[in-house]
């Protein structure tokens, strides 16, 4: 599982020979899970006709005033606990001030100078090595409507079902160093915002929407120019994007030529990035307070009552999996990428005692195959009771491992499969007769004088060849435990 991690290791070594340092940093929009948008009481659910879901607030029509959606602060406090973030006990709202067809009050209702979640890291492996990101804020704001021009011949179509949506802007400090460390910061964030529900993680359908942004320089000079790439939908073209502008970076330096500041966006079909605006600094938005909506106050017992009714958390439960089953930190923390496998793993272990062992089927054996597939656990076809059956076949030496994957490949695909039946089915228990095995071991060795002498004379790997005889004598069904133990005691 670590090939990816290893390939990309070599790819950011290559840039570090040409003697640059990558640099990035990230702004996430999470889309709130609430049912109604952030300052109206218009629906949010995707995939509604056009103009469908904007009300009289979200169309900026004159008299209409702002009121918070008490469901997304609420969210926003989950954030902050679940990040070790400071959360301010006053938090204001501010009009940032830029035009687009899709936002029809001319300006955005966001955060800017005091936002309501501060500080706090995102802690994640890359590989075998733990790495953790700063974070700078996290801040409430509304989304804009959407522009389509696809659908329309020399015309631009408007569409505010989004207008208004309630969105958490995440923002890191330039913490990152590749690719790699960025696209796993971005899977472990993903992850933390899914596990304790305040966004639907849907990249899609605009959900979780990722601007990475993008500067190179020489180890130890200043921080270089930046590219912000814009909403990047999918972790694959998140790498793909990044690799592409160092590269187009350095080129350019190289090449004599001074980086821009600007807003670009990345062309999956091409794999390139291309210039679509300079970049805007925060004094070109006009920032001021908004006069319709008072500061937003939460109290220390608001705070209280929302850590009180929070899941547990992936890195708490990680721990636990620490403490309570002996697991490794990694293997804990992969265990918790999300609740289903979490809940997977715990089901299994409670049922068969076997916590290591659950940990590496479900890393190993299960997972390769739902890889295969493009499925997660959810649509595993075996479940944890099956799992643990199987795991309690192998420790009470009943199978040996390789006729538990014959029993992993029938419960892929049966409907209703019993681990015991299908065992008995196919003929699978694993011989623990010892006379029978003695047998099959003296008829072996006696075929085999040459591996037998190559044996004694210091050729370890003779011991393999004739393992490999006596396993097939018996149709796979020894013990290899006591293959072993018998082997060596009668060669010496």
């Amino acid at each position: 599982m670590n090939a990816p991690v290893q390939e990309q290791k070599s790819r950011d070594q290559s840039l570090l020979v040409m003697g640059y340092e990558v640099v990035i940093g990230f702004e996430t929009h999470a889309q709130l899970s609430t049912r109604s948008k952030i300052f109206s009481r218009a629906a949010t659910a995707f995939g509604a006709e056009p103009n469908t879901q904007a009300c009289a607030v979200d169309l900026a029509l004159p008299g209409t005033l702002p009121v918070m959606n008490k469901g997304a602060v609420e969210r926003a406090i989950e954030f902050a606990l679940a990040i070790g973030a400071h959360i301010a006990p006053r938090s204001i709202f501010a009009r940032k001030n830029y035009f687009y067809p899709d936002l029809p009050k001319g300006y955005q209702i966001s955060q800017f100078e005091i936002p309501v979640v501060q500080g706090g890291a995102v802690a994640f492996y890359l590989g075998d090595e733990k790495k953790s990101v700063r974070l700078v804020r996290a801040h409430l704001e509304e989304d804009a409507g959407k522009s389509l021009h696809e659908d329309f011949v020399g015309q631009t179509g408007i569409d505010l079902n989004r207008a208004g949506t309630p969105l958490l802007e995440i923002v890191t400090e330039p913490d990152m160093r590749s690719s790699a460390e960025a696209v796993a910061y971005a899977k472990e964030l993903h992850k933390i915002v899914t596990w304790i529900g305040i966004c639907d993680g849907n990249m899609q359908e605009g959900s979780f929407r990722c601007d990475a942004n993008v500067s190179v320089r020489k180890p130890g000079a200043p921080l270089g120019t930046r590219r912000e790439i814009k909403n990047l939908n999918s972790f694959k073209f998140m790498q793909q994007a990044i690799d592409f502008e160092v590269r187009w970076q350095i080129e350019e330096i190289e090449d004599g030529r001074t980086i821009q500041q600007a807003t670009v966006l990345f062309n999956p079909d091409t794999g390139e990035t291309r210039a679509m605006r300079t970049k805007e600094d925060a004094a070109d938005y006009r920032y001021f307070p908004d006069p319709d909506l008072p500061p937003l106050v939460i109290s220390p017992e608001w705070v209280q009552r929302v850590r009180q009714q929070m899941t547990e958390l992936p890195r708490v439960m990680a721990q636990r999996f620490v403490n309570d089953y002996g697991l490794s930190d990694y293997d804990a923390t992969a265990l918790t990428q999300s609740r289903e496998v979490a809940a997977y793993f715990e089901t299994a272990t409670l049922s068969c005692g076997q916590a290591k062992l659950v940990s590496n089927w479900i890393m190993g054996d299960l997972s390769r195959r739902l890889n295969a597939a493009e499925a997660d656990i959810r649509a595993c076809p075996v479940t944890p009771l099956q799992l643990a059956q199987l795991i309690t076949r192998i420790q009470d030496e009943t199978i040996s491992n390789n006729a538990a994957r014959q029993v992993l490949d029938v419960l892929w695909t049966a409907t209703d499969g019993n681990v015991d039946g299908i065992i008995e089915a196919k003929g699978l228990k694993q011989m623990n007769d010892t006379s029978a095995i003695d047998k099959i071991v003296d008829a072996v060795l006696a075929a085999n004088p040459k591996n037998v002498e190559e044996y004694r004379a210091g050729n370890a790997k003779a011991l393999n060849a004739l393992v490999g005889q006596i396993m097939k004598g018996s149709q796979g069904k020894a013990n290899p435990q006591q293959v072993n133990a018998l082997l060596k005691q009668k060669l010496g």
